[in-house]
């Protein structure tokens, strides 16, 4: 079984990580001292991932204000879907608000737009 998370957690995570990437990437910045060009380079690469990792915080906020709130019928705390399926952030319960999806298997390929022929049993 794959190991999945909910939509809104995978993109924290991606913020967060782009935080401690730019301060690596301004650490580093500081061995090259006697290269000033270099390390100022080192240093605005640095500044930039912490401002997209600010953009991406501000863009999931807004996301998570529109995303539909539910009880996770397993653990019975609130989560919130995006999508046609998700998972609970606390149990990682499938969740779903299509009736069609209802009792299918998970599959993060029911939120593509564009979906192939036969995805979902009937």
């Amino acid at each position: 079984m794959a190991k999945y998370s909910s939509k809104i957690n995978k993109i924290r995570t991606f913020a967060l990580s782009l935080i401690f990437i730019g301060v690596v990437i301004m650490y580093a910045g500081l061995f090259f001292q006697k290269w000033p060009i270099v390390m100022v380079i080192l240093m605005i690469l640095g500044f930039l991932a912490i401002i997209g990792s600010t953009v991406i915080y501000l863009m999931i906020g807004m996301l998570s204000m529109k995303a539909v709130q539910v009880i996770c019928p397993t653990c019975e705390k609130p989560t919130k879907i995006l999508g046609r399926v998700d998972i609970c952030m606390h149990c990682r319960e499938t969740l779903t608000l299509d009736p069609d999806l209802e009792g299918v298997e998970f599959d993060e390929k029911y939120n593509r737009k564009t979906q192939p022929e036969n995805t979902v049993a009937k």
